[in-house]
């Protein structure tokens, strides 16, 4: 008979849930663009269970992570770091993974992995500079939306310094440079670069070792992953399962949990 578990990340900007089967094969997903202290929890639960076609009485076990996991108490059977369970999910996608780099709405991450299994990490989680958060402000003065930030600084053609990596100052420097009419795809291109710099910095006080996987909402940003690939000098893997990995992880630790 199947082992069915089920993990959720609830994470400060979306909601993640995931369905593994036997430890092995991802049976269901779904995500909801709000997270923690929003009805977004609820609604990612009740759709994947509608997507697998399954009642919460048929998972084995509930895992939950992430920034409000806490308030899944009656709704989940354990919690689980969201550093570990992004170690395991990033392991479960690439078997070869030693370095992760999560970049969230509200923090950054940079997880050392040894087989599966985290040896050391570096946390940003004080400043909204490199995080999701940053970047929606940055398209918000910019004017265009979050999700083609990737697809413009593509079309770059020179190379413009946002020195900043205050959310504030990098927001003032951004209306200077519109204010002398430089190209908006140069500017996001530059903010690619400088959001790059901070973490390669966080990066390498826990050492970069190859494979380089990036979890996250901004890994879908394919001039942040371009940006950071150069400052650190690797290829850095991704996933389409990029920002449900942190569920995947729970999901994993869940299936431990119910067969041990």
């Amino acid at each position: 008979m199947s082992i069915y578990t089920l993990g959720i990340d609830v994470g400060s900007t979306a909601s993640k849930c995931v369905i593994i089967k036997d430890g092995a094969e991802i049976t269901a997903k779904a995500l909801i663009d709000v997270g923690a202290g929003t009805s977004g929890p609820a609604r990612a639960i009740a759709a994947v269970l509608e997507n697998a076609g399954m009642t919460k009485e048929d998972m084995a076990f509930v895992m939950a992570t992430g920034y409000g996991r806490n308030s899944l108490d009656e709704i989940a059977d354990g919690q689980m770091s969201e550093l570990s369970c992004h170690a395991r999910g990033a392991h479960f996608l690439f078997p070869e993974v030693h370095t992760v780099i999560d970049i969230g709405g509200q923090d950054v991450k940079v997880i050392e992995i040894e087989d599966g299994v985290m040896k050391n990490f570096a946390m940003n989680d004080k400043c909204a500079a490199g995080t999701g958060r940053f970047l929606d402000v940055m398209a918000r003065v910019l004017e265009v939306r979050v999700q083609d930030l990737g697809d413009l600084a593509e079309k770059s053609t020179r190379v413009i310094g946002i020195s900043s990596t205050c959310t504030v100052f990098a927001e003032s420097e951004v209306i200077s440079q519109l204010s002398m009419d430089t190209d908006k795809c140069d500017i996001i291109a530059g903010i690619h670069r400088s959001v790059a710099g901070r973490v390669t910095g966080l990066a390498r006080r826990v050492g970069v070792r190859e494979q380089v996987v990036m979890t996250g909402g901004v890994a879908q940003n394919r001039g942040i992953v371009k940006a950071l690939s150069e400052e650190l000098g690797c290829e850095i893997h991704t996933s389409p399962l990029t920002q449900y990995n942190g569920a995947l992880g729970a999901a994993l630790f869940a299936y431990a949990k119910a067969t041990k």
